[in-house]
């Protein structure tokens, strides 16, 4: 399942532009404000008019948490992925009513369920300022006083676009530097389940499945957005296809892919390849472990960490996919050669001949990138990311806006205090399992006489400390959470929350490692825009940028593929997931929910259930709408399979794929096997 990797601070890394001359005819996420019209028409006779791009632009829908979703109704229905929406299902559940496991269908308006922190984003618009960013940023300073230059910049036009519209108002970097665009985002906050399979449906062959083709999953959820109490009023939402897309047959795929990093020079490849992901890789398998252990304990402690679980696990895989492209020498030497070929160019042209320093520049950071990789203190917990969020919150709001840390700007604020002031429940044992491993992780890594491994410590074992902080903080009550907010500098320096003590003993180390790591990012974000300018010199005008977490539109065709001597055909039916379950003696993962066995017999089964498409995807496409010509909703992305691990770093449309839920098994399952005729009689009206 393609999951978002934005919060992968060991993976997160600069983009800039792949070389257009490079690009394959279904290569590409492309901005909504530069389509590809050239090559849509010559590869697919298809020329997307302004109307067409517009529409699919405010129908498609971003998850703020991560995930992709689209408007498919008028009034509010959004459909997104069932492991998008695990996280809202399960701080929805209580250990009498399981919606993960079990499922939901609401019966009426009045039984739809209110997510407690759900943030869905609708882009509304896009502009260029490019200029005024650069602008701010003098030729004389140092890295340091050019990245806060630019932060004050962005946070400037931020904030006037807020001001002017009321609208969610992000400046994006595009082509490492070369270019900014302002996003402007509608956003609902009032969001509720309306429906939604059982994770046996959805997740059909667990973890041996994912990553595979032929699928045969109902990754399905859908949500309702409100307003004023009542049905948003939608405008722009998909229609729904009588029919679904045909093998061959054009798709287009409007969604938010998370990050690629297809225009990294060889440097910054090998440090990635040599050291972020198998850093991150080894922090995974032991979060994998200490989850499991967790959840052998109870059904309820399986219930609790089954989401934590399913995420480490997922992402374990992907990493493990991606490490093993990047492994591969042909695609180094491949990559080396095309490198050394505009090097060349570069060099021999006396106008161009200074661009060359940028990849040189480039390569100086890459041992100081490594050096910050491992005995970092942001701990991936929830007691101890509030207690950070917190702290620092009260002594960035001393500052003004433009100087402070981005998330912490006065146009985010609405944003982030959504989330910092969820009701969501917060499980101490869980949070215990998962500070009490990483702060071992953190002991081995600095090794247990480090001064602030010491401090951290406390004299007590990692376990210990960890149950100590949790168990005496305060922190789960959102109402201490609003009070130190609301008391600033003075209520955290006098909190005697041990959660708040120890991230404040820890604050000099996490902005020392933050300044430097900014600072880094910096030099190459200017480095990379100096090489995107050569590029551009050299080979022609730009092709797209890397995925920043936006909206793009990707395309391709539905079609099958050949792997190990086999072909693969490009379906999957009703009848093809309950014949995978025979053959697996319907034995676990390998069990579909009774509601599917007992409906069978009604169910077409010759209903198309998963397909793929050449679609250029990664992490954070998971729920974008899949459309035809007619811009009819004919599919759900939910996957890719192993060989499409690489698009991170490079797209190959011979066996990478994208896998969607089929139009037609959603509304056959509807219909069949869950009751719910009234709910899908709404899709598309």
């Amino acid at each position: 399942m393609t999951r978002s990797f934005l919060n992968l601070s060991y993976v997160s890394v600069l983009a800039c532009l792949h070389s257009a001359p490079h690009v394959q005819a279904g290569e590409g996420m492309w901005l909504f404000n530069d389509l590809p019209h050239e090559i849509l028409k010559q590869e697919y006779d298809f020329d997307p008019t302004q109307e067409w791009a517009d529409h699919i632009m405010l129908s498609s829908v971003r998850f703020s948490s991560g995930g992709s979703a689209s408007f498919v109704s008028s009034n509010g229905l959004v459909i997104t992925n069932h492991h998008v929406a695990a996280d809202t299902l399960h701080k929805l559940s209580t250990p009498e009513s399981n919606y993960y496991e079990n499922g939901f269908l609401a019966a009426g308006p009045e039984n739809e369920l209110k997510a407690p922190d759900l943030e869905l984003n609708q882009l509304v618009s896009i502009q260029d300022v490019t200029d005024r960013v650069n602008d701010a940023v003098a030729d004389d300073l140092d890295a340091e006083e050019s990245h806060k230059a630019r932060r004050a910049a962005m946070s400037v036009i931020e904030q006037e676009s807020l001001d002017e519209t009321g609208l969610r108002s992000d400046v994006i970097t595009l082509f490492g530097g070369a270019k900014y665009h302002l996003y402007r985002y509608k956003k609902y906050t009032d969001v509720r389940l309306v429906w939604a399979p059982e994770s046996s449906a959805a997740f059909f062959g667990g973890d041996m499945d994912n990553f595979e083709f032929p699928r045969y999953n109902m990754d399905v959820t859908m949500f309702r957005v409100y307003e004023d109490g009542k049905p948003a009023k939608i405008d722009h939402y998909l229609k729904w296809s009588e029919h679904g897309a045909g093998d061959g047959e054009v798709v287009f795929v409007s969604g938010n892919p998370a990050r690629t990093d297809r225009g990294l020079t060889t440097a910054a490849l090998k440090t990635l390849r040599d050291n972020s992901l198998p850093s991150y890789l080894d922090y995974l398998c032991r979060m994998e472990v200490a989850i499991q252990q967790f959840c052998y304990q109870s059904p309820e402690h399986q219930r609790r960490g089954q989401d934590e679980l399913f995420g480490i696990q997922n992402s374990r895989k992907a990493i493990t996919g991606m490490l093993v492209g990047l492994q591969n020498p042909k695609f180094l030497a491949e990559k080396t050669t095309r490198e050394e070929e505009l090097l060349a160019k570069v060099r021999a042209n006396p106008e161009l001949e200074h661009y060359a320093e940028a990849w040189q520049e480039v390569a100086d950071v890459q041992p100081e990138k490594r050096a910050l990789l491992n005995g970092g203190v942001d701990f991936r917990e929830r007691y101890y990311e509030i207690a950070k969020e917190l702290v620092l919150m009260a002594q960035e709001d001393q500052k003004p806006s433009e100087d402070r840390l981005r998330e912490f700007s006065d146009s985010g604020r609405e944003s982030l205090e959504h989330e910092l002031f969820s009701p969501a429940t917060i499980y101490d044992d869980l949070e215990v399992a998962k500070l009490s491993s990483q702060l071992s992780m953190f002991v081995e890594q600095r090794g247990g006489d480090d001064p602030l491994v010491v401090t951290a410590l406390d004299g007590k074992n990692p376990f210990e400390r960890a149950a100590q902080l949790i168990g005496e903080s305060q922190l789960n009550r959102v109402e201490y959470r609003r009070e130190l907010a609301e008391g600033g500098v003075e209520a955290i320096k006098s909190s005697q929350d041990p959660m708040i003590q120890f991230f404040r003993s820890l604050e000099k180390e996490y902005r020392a490692r933050r300044k430097k790591k900014e600072s880094l990012e910096e030099i190459e974000r200017q480095a990379y825009s100096q090489i995107e300018e050569a590029r551009v010199a050299v080979e022609g005008t730009s092709g797209y940028p890397d995925a920043t977490f936006t909206l793009r539109l990707s395309f391709g065709v539905v079609k099958g593929y050949e792997e190990d001597g086999r072909d693969v055909p490009p379906w999957t039916t009703f009848a093809g997931a309950f014949a995978h379950q025979a053959a697996h003696e319907a034995k676990k993962p390998w069990i579909l929910p009774p509601s599917w066995n007992e409906a069978k017999s009604r169910i077409d089964l010759k209903t198309p259930l998963n397909f793929v498409s050449t679609a250029d995807i990664i992490g954070g496409n998971s729920g974008s709408p899949v459309v035809n010509r007619a811009g009819e909703f004919v599919g759900i992305i939910f996957d890719g399979n192993i060989q499409s691990l690489t698009a991170d770093y490079m797209y190959d449309d011979a066996v990478s794929r994208a896998v969607s839920v089929h139009s037609s098994g959603i509304r056959e399952a509807l219909r069949s096997i869950y009751n719910a005729e009234e709910l899908a009689d709404q899709l598309g009206k």
